[in-house]
């Protein structure tokens, strides 16, 4: 069989679709003894990866999740973070018979709903409680509705125990999360299995370390950065398994998170941002006072980027797989070119998707402003939408730098070998 050149190959385009590479017996890829016929998926092997991108990769990312892990270690939170004068006890019931109140002032109106309590420490007992009249609230309380109550522990009688806090949506939430979960596992199956317990993770690092750390003086930023490199390590890893394609993906991750947080600083303060405008940081600086309002801010952009910068960077590395799988005579330049196009189509999408989600976040204030008629200047420069507008750009630089970096990496990591892979077939 007379043998042809790499270059040959690789300007005949259609021959490289689907084309499967006889591999000899005693070949060093590990297919085993005999002649195999093997698809150009091979490359998606840790065995076709370039070993110096090997290397270089494990020497980072290594290095840089030790020292999240440590970081973790040495700021997680000791003891209790709850402040006894601000806790609230809390019961659920459900609603079994509505009156209008009696013995009320005029204009004074309100309605009477009978509970059976169905927690805490009286469950089980009937109670009368005060409730909005339907023309009071959007949502009215109605027979059968199960609410959220609160319990004064220092009234002495069981009618003055518990007061209406709002309903209950335990269950409805509990159904969502549930069709969900079945979407996500009927699609993806075992890896989407693994996607359920990456995001179980992500709820238990939020709530168990990112949190409470801030709440102990903790750095908010530094907790953000060392919490968002441990999540993006377990979810990554966990959902994709541990090999070059996920370690790529989330070195990318990483060094785009990197500049989110450098960008995020920078320009918010900048920009002259206290993170007062943020919904509940004056609250939480009345409850912490210590806080740091600006840190918090800039730990909210990291924390709200780590999504987008996970799902733009799993993409470009698994698109670049994918096209050398396809085309495995295509060379590091052709690879970077052909992720770059696919990058910028997903990066116009992704970037509109996040502007838009911070701008909903913002609706009211905008209404607000649009009803008072104030010019668009003004109302860019004031906090409460300048906030918004540095999350959104901050976030998209960062998912737009994230397109390169990740799509160069890969194509560093399949390049040389696919051509070692192509050349051994050439020679048969």
């Amino acid at each position: 069989m007379a043998s042809r050149t790499v270059g040959r190959r690789r300007a005949d385009h259609r021959s490289n679709r689907r084309r499967k590479l006889e591999i000899p017996s005693g070949h060093g890829h590990g297919h085993g003894h005999g002649d195999h016929v093997v698809d150009t998926s091979v490359v998606n092997s840790d065995a076709i990866v370039a070993r110096r991108v090997r290397i270089v990769v494990a020497a980072v990312l290594i290095p840089l999740i030790v020292a999240a892990v440590v970081g973790m270690i040495v700021m997680w939170p000791a003891g209790d973070v709850k402040v006894a004068s601000y806790q609230t006890e809390t019961a659920r019931a459900e609603v079994i018979a509505i009156k209008a109140c009696t013995g009320k002032e005029q204009g004074q109106q309100c309605d009477e709903a009978t509970v059976k309590l169905t927690s805490g420490p009286d469950k089980g007992k009937t109670v009368p409680i005060e409730v909005p009249t339907a023309n009071q609230t959007p949502i009215p309380v109605k027979v059968g509705q199960s609410l959220m109550l609160g319990i004064d522990g220092k009234a002495q009688t069981l009618d003055g125990r518990y007061s209406y806090v709002d309903h209950d949506r335990t269950k409805s939430l509990l159904l969502l999360a549930g069709l969900f979960a079945v979407a996500v596992v009927a699609l993806s199956r075992w890896r989407g299995f693994a996607a359920l317990i990456a995001l179980a993770v992500t709820a238990v690092m939020l709530t168990q370390f990112i949190l409470p750390a801030i709440l102990r003086g903790e750095n908010a930023l530094l907790v953000a950065v060392v919490g968002g490199t441990v999540i993006m390590a377990i979810a990554l890893f966990l959902t994709h398994g541990i090999n070059a394609e996920s370690s790529i993906a989330l070195s990318g991750t990483v060094a785009a998170l990197g500049l989110t947080v450098l960008l995020g600083w920078f320009f918010t303060k900048f920009c002259q941002l206290s993170g007062l405008a943020s919904e509940g940081a004056s609250g939480a600086k009345t409850m912490v006072p210590d806080i740091d309002l600006t840190g918090l801010l800039v730990a909210g952009m990291v924390i709200g980027a780590l999504g987008v910068l996970d799902d733009v960077t799993v993409t470009q590395a698994a698109a670049v797989w994918e096209l050398s799988a396809a085309n495995p005579s295509a060379n590091r330049r052709e690879l970077v070119s052909a992720g770059l196009r696919i990058g910028r189509t997903h990066v116009a999408s992704v970037v509109n998707t996040l502007v838009l989600a911070y701008a909903g976040a913002a609706l009211p204030v905008l209404l607000v402003f649009a009803i008072q008629g104030l010019p668009g200047r003004a109302v860019l420069s004031t906090e409460s939408v300048a906030m918004e507008v540095v999350r959104g750009l901050v976030g998209s630089l960062g998912i737009i730098a994230a397109v390169p970096l990740t799509t160069a990496l890969a194509a560093m990591a399949v390049a040389d070998r696919s051509r070692e892979l192509v050349a051994d077939a050439e020679r048969l």
